[in-house]
């Protein structure tokens, strides 16, 4: 009869953490709405760039308009709209304008290979976003205006609107104004001021971005799609175990208990993205409550997954009855793990506009990056030794599935560094975003990933009727288990040296008691294979 130890409820107390975590997190999240292709600015400021004062409005992949709307669900056409924007300068900003003066705000918008086309130089000098007094007599721009030049890829663009201030007014309004997008590409949204008198200026409105299909940006879009055949794929995962859980229900083992919770997790993980997806297509409106319970599912999945692996690792449940004094430390290093993940991703998808990423990102994503290295590490340096005690004692049908999960591990590690190494690739050298359309693969792939691993997991530890071979067993067949975790807490005493001829005696009778033993144990794992 197997036993069971009291850190069998680990798991259990782990997921609670989490819930609770995710319970106090809630409310920061749901005190806000928060708008998804639609760009808003809310007394936003320029930052200067050469002789020019910039604010970057947003970027985003669109495709261009269909030319049936009647070809796919959505209306079919693609745009950029200006609704309600307003420029306020400070007051002290009109003290020296007259009546008849009139400064501008340009709002100027190019596909990411025009970009070129966006400033200039006199004789070769200096790039400069706005027009000089060289330029001007040049006869090339008018002077205090942004320097552009028509795009020989499309003769209409960039697009540039104008609000401008008259005299001493304080406010100026950008005319409400809606682009068609003709032609698939990265655009992007800037607004700039040439005269330094506008200093202080803020910006208030919202501009909304809208793809043929629906309002997901266009870097986003696939993955509606890949959600959905997601989700039908846990489906199917699912059937088989649950199909084979419940044939067995006598013979589970708390190992299927756990991979029974990553799949129901999954489950849930890649519907309530489809969903959110969905509605974020639709409305244009990112549903907040969808996204963050997304988010949180995803997050349990992934952390419940590696904590699993490191106990499968290290022979918990298998081959030894505790985890010893490790049973705290694992479940506090997947509570940071959780927290660390949790934060990166409510970041990225909770509130994510545009398609460019910041800095803030990269300082949050090297926690997870090196709490992840550390996973593998202790994995794998636990995996090496339980396939040692394995091999030593002769225990074949549990070494044969050990070295399966060994190499599907090894496999799953390989690919994720080649695809980590394309990645960095991938980003380096697309500066502007302009493989876009690509760019979902990246998320995806992971995914895929995750899944193709937890398949062959499901598969070497699926229920059956001889799912308790691989089960820990208390019949004296593997006590080197439970004093390897005894010598980890008290390291044994010291012989003297007027005990030590019958320290001998009892390491010779040791000795032959060990041999009969390990004879005991091959017969007895044949027995059980049989």
């Amino acid at each position: 009869m197997a036993r069971v130890d009291p850190s069998i409820a680990a798991p259990g107390r782990l997921l609670r953490l989490l819930i609770y975590c995710g319970i106090f997190l809630l409310p920061f999240f749901f005190s806000s709405s928060v708008d998804a292709s639609v760009h808003s600015y809310v007394g936003d400021k320029f930052a200067p760039k050469g002789n020019a004062f910039v604010l970057h409005g947003g970027s985003e992949g669109l495709y261009a308009s269909l030319p049936d709307p009647n070809a796919t669900a959505g209306p079919g056409d693609a745009f950029i709209r200006f609704e309600k924007i307003t420029f306020r300068r400070p007051e002290q900003a009109t003290e020296n304008s007259k009546d008849t003066d009139n400064v501008m705000v340009q709002a100027i918008v190019f596909e990411v290979e025009d970009r070129e086309t966006i400033g200039g130089s006199a004789y070769g000098g200096q790039r400069a976003v706005c027009c000089t007094a060289d330029l001007a007599k040049l006869g090339a721009c008018t002077q205090g205006t942004v320097i552009y030049r028509p795009s020989t890829q499309n003769p209409n663009w960039p697009q540039v609107l104008v609000a401008s201030f008259s005299g001493k007014d304080l406010v100026a309004t950008l005319p409400s104004h809606s682009i068609p997008i003709t032609r698939t590409g990265m655009y992007n949204l800037y607004f700039i001021y040439c005269d330094p008198a506008l200093s202080g200026l803020a910006i208030e409105g919202k501009t909304v971005w809208k793809n043929p299909t629906g309002y997901l940006p266009g870097r986003m879009a696939p993955l509606m799609n890949f959600y959905g055949l997601m989700s039908l794929a846990f489906v199917i995962l699912g059937i088989f175990w649950f199909s084979q859980y419940v044939r067995f229900w006598k013979e589970v083992l708390p190992l299927q208990n756990c991979i029974t919770l990553v799949i129901a997790l999954g489950m849930f993980e890649m519907a309530l993205w489809y969903f959110e997806y969905a509605e974020f297509n639709e409305t244009g409106l990112r549903p907040m409550g969808i996204t963050f319970w997304a988010v949180t599912f995803g997050t349990v999945k992934r952390t419940v997954s590696r904590v699993i692996i490191l106990v499968v690792s290290m022979g918990y449940g298998v081959v030894r009855p505790t985890l010893g004094g490790l049973t705290s430390k694992v479940i506090m290093f997947g509570a940071t793990f959780f927290l660390a993940s949790e934060i990166l991703e409510l970041v990225e998808n909770v509130g994510s506009v545009s398609d460019l990423a910041g800095k803030a990102r990269l300082f949050l994503v090297l926690p997870v990056a090196l709490l992840d290295a550390f996973f593998i590490l202790w994995i794998f340096t636990s995996l090496s030794k339980t396939l040692d005690k394995l091999q030593a004692r002769r225990l074949m049908a549990k070494l044969d599935i050990y070295r399966k999960f060994t190499n599907a591990l090894g496999v799953a590690l390989v690919l994720s560094v080649c695809w980590i190494c394309y990645e960095l690739y991938f980003k380096s050298t697309d500066i502007y975003n302009e493989r876009w359309q690509n760019a979902w693969i990246i998320p995806a792939f992971w995914q895929v990933l995750s899944f193709s691993l937890l398949c062959v997991i499901a598969d070497l530890w699926a229920p059956s009727q001889n799912s308790t071979r691989y089960a820990y067993s208390d019949d004296g067949t593997e006590d080197f288990d439970r004093e390897d975790s005894l010598s980890l807490i008290k390291p044994g005493p010291i012989p003297s040296k007027d005990t030590h001829g019958s320290a001998a005696s009892i390491d010779a009778r040791a000795a032959v008691t060990s041999n009969t033993t390990t004879s005991n144990n091959g017969d007895i794992e044949e027995d059980k294979r049989e």
